[in-house]
């Protein structure tokens, strides 16, 4: 700290409960008229919403650029963030509050051209949205005194900073580290702790009871005022004198931005001098030694002359404490934010406080934690504290007690504390007239409306779709989808077809602000936006599947108008496209569409109609586009195969509501279903042009459709391996025919036997070949099934015990003699099941 008559510099570690204690203690004890504090000037006007009781940390400051929104960074404030402290002292002292930082319409313009010069911005920025993690206002050490080791996700308030052309400038300075090294301490973390945020408590206490106690002569009571003032400024003398000492020796320690950035700053500095008596600065406390250098503003101006500079715009945003935590990617520099909240609002019995809200949890899990627990966890980890030689136990002393004492050793429930707890997932609130692009603002309505809450937390949301409620819920999921904004997605597994049942899985982050600001771009509503992106997804497609995923898309999503166009593209997409894998491919998603669309009340007529066309033209094509492929070409047209006849077999029949009594004519679903019958038995009974994997499939669902019965199929599969049939193409006959279960073989054992003689005349070195495919077949049944297949090719199959006349021929699965007295008795108890049983029928079952 520096400190004149008119100006007062508080260096301060970003994100750090101590420092915002002292921050408020200084502000207190100096009562300054304008305060201005490390962060994007773009944001001066949205300065007095930190006073809003609607206002909930965390919280950060978005910056984008207006027209492309991708292109942003965030300035998170935490509850224990200083800046954030002095921006509710200014709001409640009525006091003037600006930013001072190096403007964001630089910030973002420069790391674009950074990285156009090949060099990287964003050294640890997260990949999956694209998102640059600018800066928060934070940095742990060299922010604290600086920019620790940031790049764009973790430095300081420059989203751009990275790596330079000169490897050796690349290397930065942590100043904490440099600090602690010199007071004797390997983990700069740990000597923060002991050297700030442990010492707190007692400052605080010390400074209650002076207050307390000045009730002397005027003299005494100013004595005493300038006493308590000295103390709150203290601290930040100290830590000022330290930074100057480190930037004397190594200049800018390797941040090659922040002089640009320090100059901007000083020419904030000197306006807010100018038009008040009292300015206080809260800044990293690694910039605190350049703002009290004397420079003149001639040479400031100089060093901002010719920056690129882009259009933006700013708003508040909520944040979580899972985004301030270094290992998230957007970090701040923090690993434990939920500990350093606890101590902030908790500065009295910080421990014990902290090991009842352990035990909480740990009970809320179903772990038995009683309050003996909880004493002899305090009394471990102060003991353990002092052992080591620490002011007051911290992370690494409470994490260590409570694993000996509450879990018994376990790193399983330790894990949920570190996840819950000293992470933890608080997820900010901004007020709901915070700035915002029309779309965010919709969207923030549509929330309250349906009673829909962004949570940090990951929950999961049934709904069932026959309540109003529910359903518009689900319409606006399905809408943010199409939109890709990621809030929620469908729970895997949950979802069945053809239900009135939806599982979503919930999460709100952070950088969703991102993804509507981007999806702003299509409209000022969800409604209207998903349209609008919905027809232009159609539109740009390049397969006709595609085409129909946004069609499938439109439906749930309740889009009514944007099907007109979609339907029209999927009309023309669909004439035009020969190609019968990319119908058949189309066809499965567009069938789903017609069939389940009306549980969301939703007209699906035209699709129905191309969907008929679609399987029209399919029934035509297939068995050319079967004929002469090689393996891999017949598996992938295999998979097609079985979804073409799924969907076909779902398109509405006689009983749906399509076809009444009322209405007697042709019914176009079951003469398609013929169609497609008669093309599967063409399938099944063509030569080798077609591939083995091809017809047994095909034989295989004809089968089980019931438009093939077991005698057929059997002279099918004798035909299939026959001696003159190549051993690897008989092998991909049965892996086709049997690929849909095998308890058909353990039904029918003539099928059985008919491999079975196969398999044991194919010749040595055939069998060698066709191995793995038999291998790969039956390693797809159920472990009953094998076992049951085992046991009756151990045996033998029952039909090559028997002979082949016609007076040997019995059921099948069946021997050739059937136990007559044993089939009576199961008669008998079948009977008395379905209450059929007469008085005679019990007399014979007694005499038997």
């Amino acid at each position: 700290m520096t400190a004149d008559d008119d100006l007062l510099l508080l260096g301060v570690r970003h994100h750090g409960p101590g420092s915002a204690r002292a921050v408020r203690a200084a502000l207190d004890a100096y009562r300054p008229q304008c305060v201005l504090i490390e962060g994007p000037p773009e944001a001066d006007a949205l300065t007095a919403l930190a006073g809003d009781p609607a206002m909930r940390p965390p919280v950060a400051l978005l910056a984008h650029v207006v027209d492309e929104p991708a292109r942003a960074g965030f300035w998170p404030f935490a509850e224990f963030s200083p800046e954030w402290v002095a921006l509710r002292w200014a709001a409640k002292a009525g006091a003037e509050v600006r930013f001072v930082d190096l403007p964001a319409a630089h910030t973002l313009a420069l790391r674009d051209a950074e990285a156009d010069d090949g060099a990287d911005p964003s050294p640890t920025a997260p990949d999956a949205q694209h998102v640059p993690a600018a800066p928060d206002i934070a940095g742990t050490g060299a922010d604290a005194a600086g920019d620790e080791g940031d790049g764009a996700a973790e430095g300081g308030s420059d989203p751009g900073t990275g790596s330079d052309d000169d490897p050796v400038a690349a290397v930065r300075i942590d100043p904490l580290a440099v600090l602690a090294r010199t007071a004797g301490y390997e983990d700069p973390e740990r000597w923060w702790e002991d050297a700030v945020e442990h010492r707190t408590a007692a400052g605080h206490s010390s400074g209650t009871d002076g207050a307390d106690g000045a009730t002397g002569t005027t003299a005494d009571a100013q004595g005493a005022e300038e006493e308590r003032r000295a103390a709150a400024l203290a601290p930040f003398a100290a830590l000022a004198e330290a930074m100057t000492a480190l930037r004397e020796t190594y200049g800018d320690g390797g941040h090659t931005r922040d002089p640009v950035r320090e100059a901007h700053m000083r020419l904030r500095v000197r306006e807010a001098r100018r038009a008040h008596a009292r300015t206080a600065v809260v800044c990293g406390a690694w910039h605190v030694p350049a703002l009290a250098a004397k420079t003149t503003a001639t040479a400031d101006r100089a060093l901002l002359k010719g920056l690129p500079k882009v259009k933006v715009e700013t708003t508040w945003v909520p944040w979580t404490h899972r985004r301030l935590a270094r290992a998230s990617g957007y970090g701040a520099g923090i690993d434990s934010p939920g500990w350093y909240r606890h101590l902030f609002t908790a500065p009295d019995r910080p421990v014990t406080r902290w090991m009842t809200k352990v035990a909480g949890l740990l009970r809320e899990e179903d772990y038995p934690v009683s309050s003996a627990h909880v004493i002899e966890a305090v009394r471990l980890a102060d003991t353990l504290a002092a052992m080591r030689g620490r002011p007051l136990a911290g992370l690494g002393e409470t994490t260590d007690a409570i694993r000996a004492v509450m879990c018994d050793g376990s790193d399983v429930p330790l894990a949920l504390i570190q996840d819950r707890l000293v992470v933890g997932d608080v997820l900010g609130e901004v007020p709901p007239d915070a700035p915002a692009v029309p779309l965010a603002r919709d969207l923030a309505r549509e929330q309250r409306a349906l009673r829909l809450k962004p949570e940090a937390l990951e929950r999961e949301l049934e709904l069932d779709l026959r309540k109003d409620l529910d359903a518009a819920r689900s319409r606006l999921l399905h809408r943010l989808r199409l939109l890709r904004i990621g809030w929620g997605e469908p729970a895997a597994g949950r979802n069945g077809h053809g239900t009135f049942r939806e599982a979503w899985r919930l999460r709100w982050e952070p950088e969703a602000a991102i993804q509507v600001a981007e999806a702003g771009i299509w409209g000022t509503t969800v409604e209207s936006a998903a349209s609008a992106r919905a027809e232009d997804l159609a539109v740009h497609a390049t397969t006709l599947a595609e085409v129909t995923a946004v069609a499938e898309q439109c439906l749930p999503a309740g889009l009514s108008g944007a099907l007109p166009t979609v339907m029209r593209v999927l009309a023309d997409r669909a004439a035009l496209d020969a190609d019968v894998a990319h119908l058949a491919a189309a066809l499965p998603a567009l069938v789903r569409a017609v069939r389940y669309g009306d549980v969301r009340g939703t007209d699906s007529a035209a699709l129905g109609t191309v969907a008929h066309g679609l399987a029209q033209r399919i029934c035509v094509g297939f068995p050319a586009a079967c004929t002469g492929l090689d393996a891999d070409a017949a598996r992938s047209l295999r998979t097609h195969l079985d979804e073409v006849h799924r969907a076909i077999g779902l398109l509405p029949g006689p009983d749906a509501p399509a076809a009444t009594a009322a209405a007697p004519g042709p019914d176009p679903a079951r003469e398609l279903r013929d169609r497609w019958a008669a093309v599967l038995r063409t399938l099944a009974e063509r030569d080798e042009s077609i591939p083995g994997l091809l017809r047994g499939a095909a034989a295989r669902l004809l089968m089980d459709d019931g438009r093939l019965d077991a005698a057929e199929a059997a002279r099918l599969m004798g035909l299939a391996l026959s001696p003159g049939t190549p051993p690897g193409e008989a092998a991909a006959w049965i892996e086709g025919f049997l690929a849909g279960g095998g308890i058909l073989l353990v039904h029918d054992e003539r099928l059985l036997a008919l491999i079975d003689g196969w398999l044991a005349g194919v010749s040595g070195e055939s069998f060698t070949d066709v191995l793995p495919l038999l291998r790969r077949t039956f390693s797809d049944f159920e472990p009953g099934v094998r076992r049951s297949v085992g046991e009756l090719v151990r045996r033998g199959p029952a039909v090559a015990r028997r002979g082949t006349g016609p007076a040997d021929a019995g059921l099948p699965g069946f021997g050739a003699d059937l136990d007559d007295r044993r089939a009576d008795a199961a008669a008998h108890t079948v009977r008395l099941l379905l209450g059929t049983l007469t008085t005679t029928d019990l007399g014979e079952l007694g005499d038997d």
